[in-house]
């Protein structure tokens, strides 16, 4: 008699793994059905953000001198963006353009901020 499909192939038993034991295999079922239909019961601690110690600013610095040297640092980008902006092809230029405005818009909220920290109360 012909049929339509053939024997299964044989495999070998799946060897024993002493990692799956019995009550790890409920944990991981038990996290893993926690995190998609009890998101809040695994309440996941998210780590400390350390501040790296490459770059560091002086925690004595005042707020004006800050703003101040952030704002000269956006003038300073603001004009490296549009040189460069000036000198490439079309499709580069028009992004280049874009980021100069962005830059731009920043320096200007900085010098709004640094105004009102300047004017009498």
């Amino acid at each position: 008699m012909f049929k339509a499909t053939p024997n299964p192939p044989e495999t070998n038993a799946i060897p024993f793994d002493p990692s799956l034991e019995p009550q790890k295999i409920k944990e991981a079922t038990d996290r893993a059905i926690n995190f998609y239909l009890n998101p809040d019961s695994l309440k996941l601690s998210i780590p400390s953000r350390k501040t790296s110690k490459i770059f560091l600013i002086d925690p004595a610095v005042d707020e004006e001198t800050l703003l101040v040297e952030a704002c000269e640092s956006l003038a300073a980008a603001n004009d490296m963006a549009r040189e460069i902006g000036d000198v490439v092809d079309n499709t580069q230029r028009r992004s280049l353009l874009m980021l100069h405005q962005v830059i731009m818009l920043s320096e200007l909220m900085v010098n709004r901020v640094l105004d009102g920290r300047r004017l009498p109360h």
